[in-house]
């Protein structure tokens, strides 16, 4: 099996089809970015990019990916980061940091389908990613944030 992960192709000898991605991402390549947080694809922490869209990896077998992989990771770079990334850190959303590789993973995802989101639609977008210490409205100001940044490389 070929994926292609982080812009890198990867062939996956013996790995089991029904595999979930997240244990693949994690056991197999190393890549610790996206966690394990509920295995029921309901509290975001696993989010990563399949073909750019954003998915729960804990819920994807490895033979059901359909596209290139992007991790956080991959998204941006220490010299280069993400916009998402950037306005993250200027804005300090994280607290205990566990579920911001897949808020943002999530926040890049909408910024790329949607570029100038209301309140709302970042609500909505990113409703289905858990922060167990309520940064809720540091989330909202940094991809508001993001957006922003984003528009003006444009």
């Amino acid at each position: 099996m070929q994926l292609t992960v982080n812009g890198t192709a990867q062939e996956l000898d013996d790995i089991d089809a029904d595999m979930p991605l997240l244990w693949l991402l994690r056991d197999v390549l190393n890549i610790k970015g996206p966690k394990y947080g509920c295995g029921i694809g309901q509290c975001g922490a696993c989010t990563v990019h399949v073909a750019g869209q954003a998915v729960r990896s804990c819920q994807i077998p490895v033979a059901d990916v359909w596209g290139p992989v992007t991790t956080i990771e991959g998204l941006g770079t220490p010299d280069a980061p993400h916009p998402v990334q950037a306005a993250w850190i200027e804005t300090q959303v994280a607290q205990c940091g566990y579920c911001q590789s897949g808020q943002i993973m999530q926040a890049a995802s909408l910024l790329s389908a949607t570029p100038d989101p209301a309140d709302a639609e970042i609500d909505a977008a990113m409703s289905g990613n858990l922060c167990r210490c309520g940064t809720y409205p540091r989330i909202r100001a940094a991809v508001k944030a993001a957006a922003r940044a984003m528009a003006e490389e444009t």
